[in-house]
């Protein structure tokens, strides 16, 4: 996610979540049962088969977003790609399943189990006695001790970026045997289960010199069914082979090889052959769709399915052609014959690939910053919450790409996971007149006197300047343009809010972009028109104008996002809630606007967690005075919380009651709700093009990757059904 959305544990735990309020909420919905979780909204889709299918060898060439600049996951520079590595050539006690719940790997752990409780818990694992790192040393106690002191944050040497869990343990032993671990813990941690997940071998974790530096460009030690060949910046790659000591099933794929791609190129870099798989947004799913069945025309947009003189003649009209000459001005235009024969040809290549599609363990949601500000009074808030048609959002996104369109309901959890419940009614859905009231109440009042303020162009710095408007087809302004400001990294129309550990906070701004690539936000489908809304007159209180300042990437790939945010403001205006949309760019977008805090409204992604009691803490606790008068936030860009939601959190990681803790963690999601801090919108679409032989991969949902079952199709073998977009059972 774009700044959007993380995937696996390494990357979970440092940007999970998003912030509570201090409403009392009289009637809670997360006091149910477990059925509540229901199914995953969507399957995943691989095109599964038994291993006996699958060819012995080959080479899987995988687009990534970057060769990262570490290979230690619980460093604040790890990213997607740092994950991606980790899963396929080290241990992991527990991996996800397809609904988003932690399993047992069998290939590392025979067994787990919390063996005492008094006086202290006690987690006893035993090793698979096969389980051995590739230098040949048994994976064991030392490997787990070595991990426990370099993240228990204890010694300020190790540069880590999150202990969450580790620094609740008190001693880690060697059991009966060397395939014995016992962990003692000082707390009880009920999210136990989301430990050495990665693991790390002691040359790693052992010193802190060995912890900084031993793992960011190589990794010399593993344990999975795949090894790091070779790490080639100059080319982009990083290259996976086969495991020569892996004990477990054998690896199908000879090798794999990770290749950074910008998201803007890789329908070109599909087309050209050079790429097997790759993450992509709506638009080029649009054209590799279009290039199988035909309706996608030459530099006519993804799936308009224009014909190339109809894209021409629309060209030469755009150029000051008028009417009548518009034919001759296109024959004219040899070098766009040419990128039209280019098109083409690119779209004959892209015949050989298909989209395979599902939703991402990861939700979009529109953040309120509740610091200071219009936003900081709470009945403003919950008025914003109250005019968005969540259903609406979900299906303008999610319908036109075959998904269900289905809004999140939960802050901590999605739809599928234990924890998940619809807690949304503890604030409520759509209604303008209750929207209405709450801001009467707050005393904004239509029509009422406005002083003269500057314009939106000084708040947004010296460097703002207006995008050039235009209207769609139904007359509305559209999207990407007018009332859109775009600044420079330089913001100097408002004062940065930054906490105590500020610094921290626009580290973690980097990682999360480097985490999800891409643009920031949810993903939307080019040229859908919102239908038409009659806005309420403007609000005013104390001679100022109810307007909030939304704020949003302006690189390339954010024109999806920009439309999200214009039926937002659409919704808004109809309460009498006026908007000033930002655009900045994306290097500065997290860093110097979401974590400093310096927005009223913006839109951005986090991932599902199947530890919300751990991860979701930093994003939802109450922020905190420092000793020096300025704001401890942790990971709270929002800057709402309150104690009883800190209180249910802990909670709920102190109890090993698998019930109690489910209920725990759906009583805060409801209190979080109540305080509209943020407010999910939908399931990210995850979308991922793959040459049509290539089997056990592409959008995995919640499930970790299997590695050592992806591959290509036997010659004569037949794929199973494609996978649907229906929920799934185990």
């Amino acid at each position: 996610m774009s700044h959007d959305g993380v995937g696996p544990r390494a990357v979970m735990r440092s940007v999970a979540f998003l912030t509570a309020g201090a409403l009392a909420v009289p009637l809670l919905s997360g006091c149910g049962s477990a059925d509540e979780a229901g199914k995953p909204l969507a399957r995943q889709d691989i095109a599964p088969v038994g291993r006996a299918q699958v060819a012995e060898g080959g080479t899987l060439r995988w687009a990534v977003d970057t060769v990262p600049e570490t290979f230690n996951t619980f460093q604040s520079d790890a990213d997607a790609t740092t994950t991606r590595v980790a899963q396929a050539v080290l241990p992991s006690m527990y991996r996800l399943d397809a609904t988003g719940r932690p399993q047992r790997d069998s290939d590392y752990l025979e067994s787990a189990k919390v063996v005492d409780t008094e006086p202290k818990q006690v987690v006893l694992y035993k090793l698979n006695q096969q389980a051995v790192w590739s230098d040949g040393r048994e994976i064991g106690a030392a490997d787990f001790a070595a991990q426990w002191r370099a993240l228990s944050g204890k010694d300020s040497a190790y540069w880590t970026a999150r202990n969450a869990g580790y620094e609740r343990i008190e001693k880690i032993e060697r059991g009966d045997n060397d395939l014995e671990v016992r962990v003692t813990f000082k707390r009880t941690y009920a999210d136990w289960r989301s430990l050495f997940s990665p693991l790390y071998p002691k040359d790693v974790m052992g010193t802190p010199d060995a912890f900084n530096d031993g793992a960011r460009r190589k990794l010399k030690v593993t344990a999975g069914p795949f090894v790091v060949k070779k790490v080639d910046r100059k080319n982009d790659q990083v290259r996976l082979t086969r495991n020569t000591r892996w004990w477990g099933r054998p690896a199908k794929l000879s090798e794999i090889v990770l290749t950074a791609v910008p998201r803007n190129e890789r329908a070109s870099a599909l087309a050209a052959g050079k790429i097997d798989l790759a993450e992509i947004d709506p638009a080029a799913a649009q054209r590799v769709d279009g290039a199988a069945n035909g309706t996608a025309g030459p530099l006519a947009g993804p799936g308009s399915g224009r014909t190339a003189a109809k894209a021409l003649r629309s060209w030469a009209l755009a150029h000051g052609s008028d009417e009548d000459t518009a034919e001759d001005e296109v024959e004219a235009r040899t070098e766009l014959r040419k990128e039209i024969a280019k098109w083409e040809e690119q779209q004959k290549a892209l015949r050989g690939f298909e989209v395979r599609r599902s939703l991402e363990p990861a939700y979009t949601q529109l953040a309120l910053n509740g610091a200071d500000g219009l936003l900081a009074d709470e009945r403003v808030r919950r008025a914003v919450a109250r005019a968005l048609d969540r259903k609406e959002l979900a299906k303008v996104v999610l319908k036109p790409l075959g998904l269900p369109a289905e809004p999140v309901g939960s802050h901590l959890a999605l739809a599928g996971q234990d924890a998940y419940a619809d807690n949304s009614g503890a604030l409520g859905g759509q209604d303008t007149a209750e929207a209405q009231a709450l801001l009467a109440d707050a005393g904004w009042v239509p029509g009422g006197p406005v002083e003269k303020q500057e314009k939106a162009e000084k708040a947004a710095g010296s460097e703002g300047k207006k995008a050039g408007g235009r209207k769609n087809d139904s007359g509305d302004d559209s999207a990407d343009g007018d009332g859109t400001y775009v600044v420079g990294e330089d913001d100097k129309g408002r004062t940065a809010r930054r906490s105590d550990d500020g610094r921290q906070l626009a580290q973690d701004g980097k990682q999360f972009k480097q985490v999800h690539g891409g643009a920031p936000g949810a993903y939307a489908p080019k040229g859908t028109a919102a239908p038409a809304a009659a806005p309420a007159k403007a609000l005013a209180k104390d001679g100022k104008a109810l307007s909030l300042r939304f704020v949003l990437p302006s690189g390339p790939g954010s024109e999806p996002l920009a439309a999200v945010a214009a039926r937002i403001t659409r919704m808004l205006a109809k309460v009498g809630i006026g908007t000033d949309i930002t655009k900045v760019s994306d290097e500065s977008y997290f860093k110097d606007h979401i974590a400093s805090g310096q927005y009223d409204l913006a839109l951005y992604s986090w991932p599902g967690s199947a530890f919300p009691a751990t991860d979701a803490r930093p994003i939802y606790a109450k922020p905190v005075p420092a000793a020096d008068g300025s704001l401890s936030v942790e990971q709270n860009y929002t800057r709402v919380g309150t104690d009883q939601v800190d209180q249910l959190f802990e909670q709920a990681v102190s109890t090993l009651d698998e019930g109690e803790k489910r209920s725990l963690i759906r009583k805060a999601d409801s209190r979080i709700w109540a305080a509209a801090g943020s407010i999910p919108l939908y399931q990210r679409p995850q979308l991922t093009a793959v040459r049509k032989g290539v089997v056990n991969a592409g959008a995995f949902g919640f499930q970790t990757p299997v590695y050592e079952d992806m591959g290509f199709l036997k010659k004569g073998a037949k794929k199973g059904a494609k996978a649907s977009a229906s929920p799934s059972g185990k």
